[in-house]
C-alpha cells in the first residue's frame, strides 16, 4: 500500500497522458476516423442583374460543389446553395463569367465549373403575316372561303433565332369530306426549310381559323 501511494501524483500523470497518447494514435492515425467527410453537391446556375433587353446563352446548366460536410449537423441541402453568374452592365456579345457562390457558413473545397462561357444577345420582334399549310390530299376537296383572326402575329426572341424565321403557318389537315372547319390554332414559325424554330415566342398563342371546305377539283398551277 505504501508503495502504491508513492509518488501518487506521478503516476496518476503518467496514466493521464498514456491514455491521452493512445487516443491520439486510435484516432488521429486511423484513416478511417481521422478523414474529412466531404459533401458534394449539384447546384443549378442561374443568372442574376441581367440587362432589360438581352437574354444569356450557355451550355452549363449546373454546378458541382464539394463542401466540407459540418460534424454533428445536419447536411446541406442543395437548395441552401446558390451558383449565380452576375451580368451586371453586360451587353450583347460573349463573356467567360465566374460563377458565384452564396452559401451558408461551410467551408468549399471545390467548385467544378468555375466559369462559364456564355452569350449574350439582343431580344427583338417581328411581324409576320399567318399562312395556311395543309397537310395530307383528300381528292374532290377544295378550299373555299378562309377567315384568320387576328391575320397577323408577333414574333419575338433573341436576334440569332429570329433571324431563322421566315414565315409564320397555320397547320390545317385537309378533311376527308366537305366541312366548315372553325378551330383556335397554334402558329408555328418555321426556317427557310419548313421546320420550326424552337426558342421564339408567338404572340398571340392561338389564333381563329375558319375554312369552309367544298367539293371541287382543284386548279393546276
Amino acid at each position: 500500500m505504501a508503495i502504491i501511494k508513492r509518488n501518487f501524483g506521478l503516476k496518476l500523470l503518467a496514466v493521464a497522458l498514456a491514455m491521452v497518447g493512445w487516443a491520439y494514435f486510435r484516432f488521429a492515425t486511423n484513416p478511417v476516423l481521422a478523414a474529412r467527410f466531404d459533401q458534394q453537391l449539384s447546384v443549378p446556375i442561374a443568372t442574376i442583374n441581367l440587362p432589360v433587353g438581352l437574354v444569356a446563352h450557355f451550355n452549363d446548366r449546373d454546378a458541382v460543389v464539394t463542401v466540407e460536410a459540418p460534424r454533428g449537423q445536419p447536411p446541406v441541402k442543395p437548395d441552401e446553395i446558390k451558383a449565380v453568374l452576375d451580368l451586371s452592365g453586360k451587353t450583347a456579345g460573349v463573356y467567360n463569367v465566374p460563377i458565384q457562390l452564396v452559401a451558408p457558413s461551410v467551408v468549399v473545397q471545390s467548385l467544378s465549373p468555375a466559369s462559364v462561357a456564355l452569350t449574350v444577345e439582343r431580344v427583338d420582334r417581328k411581324t409576320f403575316t399567318l399562312g395556311l399549310h395543309y397537310m395530307g390530299s383528300q381528292p374532290g376537296i377544295v378550299v373555299g372561303d378562309v377567315a384568320i383572326a387576328p391575320a397577323n402575329a408577333i414574333v419575338q426572341g433573341a436576334d440569332s433565332l429570329l433571324g431563322q424565321v421566315t414565315s409564320l403557318r397555320l397547320e390545317v389537315a385537309l378533311p376527308g369530306q366537305p366541312i366548315v372547319l372553325d378551330e383556335m390554332l397554334r402558329p408555328v414559325p418555321v426556317n427557310s426549310l419548313g421546320e420550326e424554330v424552337v426558342g421564339v415566342q408567338v404572340t398571340p398563342e392561338l389564333v381563329r381559323v375558319q375554312i369552309h371546305f367544298v367539293h371541287g377539283q382543284r386548279r393546276n398551277p
